[in-house]
Parts: structure tokens; C-alpha cells; sequence
């Protein structure tokens, strides 16, 4: 896989729940910017015919499948890449960053890596409908259209959120929400990154003001983490957003600071 874009390859991770048609406003722009653009799905989401249908989602995988996967695409491109994930998309974005793969990286509102401790109440509230049930380690859970109106478009009016439920929403394996839920019991934990690393490329996190599911505090504290590194690490947070701040309204501001904080650390010396 080569890289034609003049900027290079910049590649799009998306979350749980979630397709990469979630990107679809993001690929074009960041196309007409200069940049070869990626946005694979993960491992067996690419071929759903039956969005919400959890029994032909993929199920029993977790972040270590997810990253190897990414890992696999990664290996074919000529040089890295920046890499933009979002949730546990921003969460698998800092693991290939950690082993070195990754230009740069943002992360939107990314699942708390292992040594990110806090918990609100609201994102309890969107775990619990996996964590719930054991079972569901093993299994694609799915979320209501009010689960997911709570969880991702708390700050839209009820039939908006329900037409992106319609367009986005998929069922998500259950194993990955265990696996981050019990990392910080885990001294080998999937979610684990080296919050000290000084070779990793520079990150910017973004947070949400209005996020159920990782609530800006969580994203703030990832930050902080982060800036353990030598490395370059930024935060930005976007007021009156809700977790589907890269696709709800107002996505292009979000997309915009993406691209400049992206330009200014990647042009040359």
C-alpha cells in the first residue's frame, strides 16, 4: 500500500459502536487537504449487512485483535502515519503510537487507557450495559436507540440522534469494555501504554464538554498522563459537545483544530 497524498497518510480509527462510515464527513476534507486518507474498520465490521443485528457482529475479539489488526495495515504503508482515533478508537491510536507506529496521534475522547483511574457516574452508566452481564465478555452487545441517544447525542434533539443511531450504530464486543474495566487489575492489561515513552510522536487529545461516555475529566486525565513523555502532548476541549463530536453538527470546527494542530507538528524543522 503506497502513500500518494502530498501530506502523506493520515488514518481515521473508529470506536465502539460504531462503523468507519462514521468518518464520511472527515475522509473528503482531510482529501482535499493533501492527505492519502485510511479508515478501516475493525476486524469483521467492514462487512455487516445487518447493522444492529448482534448476532452477525463480530463478538469475541478484544483491543488485542483490534490492534493487531491495525498493526497488520500499518506494515503496507511506506511510512507512518498521523493516526486520528476517536473512543476506543483514540485508545488503540495510543498503543500504535506507544510501539512507535504513528507520525502523530489525536484522540477524541479516547477510552482511558490502563493507569486512568477516573470513573463518573455517566460513564459507568454507558459500560454497565456490557458489564452488566458477564456473558457479554463473550458476546456483540448492542445499545437501544435511548442508550445510545444517552451515551453519544445526549446534546441533540431526540429524532437526530435516532437518524444517526439508523446511519452509525452497530453492535460492539463486549470482551474490549471488560478488558478496559479491569485493566488497572491487570499488570498485563491490553489498554497498557508507557505513559513515559520518549519515542513516541507528539498527541493531542480532545475532550468534550458534554460526554457521557468519557467525560471530559477522563480524557483531561489520559492528558495528563501523557505528559509524563519528553514528547509533545496537548489538550483541547470543545464546550457543549457530546461523545459524537467528530459527527454530530459542528463537527467541521472539531475537524478544522484536528488539522491545524496536525499541520504545526508535522511540518518540517
Amino acid at each position: 500500500m503506497s502513500t500518494t497524498g502530498g501530506k502523506g497518510t493520515i488514518m481515521f480509527v473508529h470506536g465502539l459502536w460504531l462503523t468507519p462510515k462514521s468518518w464520511e464527513h472527515w475522509i473528503p476534507r482531510f482529501e482535499g487537504l493533501g492527505y492519502e486518507v485510511l479508515a478501516p474498520a475493525w476486524p469483521g465490521v467492514a462487512e455487516l449487512d445487518e447493522p444492529h443485528d448482534p448476532d452477525k457482529a463480530p463478538a469475541d475479539i478484544g483491543v488485542g485483535e483490534i490492534v493487531d489488526h491495525y498493526v497488520s495495515i500499518l506494515g503496507g504503508l511506506d511510512a507512518k502515519p498521523i493516526v486520528v482515533g476517536h473512543s476506543f478508537g483514540g485508545l488503540i491510536a495510543e498503543i500504535l503510537n506507544d510501539r512507535g507506529l504513528a507520525t502523530a496521534v489525536v484522540a477524541l475522547s479516547p477510552a482511558p487507557a490502563k493507569g486512568v483511574y477516573r470513573l463518573p457516574i455517566a460513564s459507568l452508566r454507558t459500560a454497565s450495559v456490557a458489564l452488566r452481564n458477564p456473558a457479554n465478555r463473550h458476546r456483540a452487545v448492542k445499545l437501544s436507540p435511548a442508550q445510545w441517544q444517552y451515551s453519544f447525542t445526549n446534546t441533540l434533539p431526540e429524532a437526530e440522534g435516532k437518524a444517526f443511531y439508523d446511519a452509525y450504530a452497530i453492535p460492539g464486543p463486549g470482551r474490549t469494555l471488560f478488558q478496559a474495566a479491569a485493566a488497572n487489575f491487570n499488570p498485563k492489561a491490553a489498554t497498557k501504554v508507557d505513559f513515559h515513552n520518549p519515542d513516541r510522536g507528539p498527541m493531542l487529545f480532545v475532550a468534550a464538554s458534554e460526554d457521557h461516555t468519557v467525560p471530559a475529566s477522563v480524557t483531561r486525565e489520559a492528558y495528563k498522563h501523557h505528559t509524563k513523555s519528553p514528547v509533545r502532548t496537548d489538550f483541547h476541549q470543545f464546550e457543549g459537545r457530546d461523545h459524537f463530536t467528530a459527527g454530530a453538527p459542528g463537527w467541521e470546527a472539531v475537524a478544522d483544530h484536528v488539522a491545524g494542530w496536525v499541520d504545526e507538528v508535522t511540518k518540517p524543522a
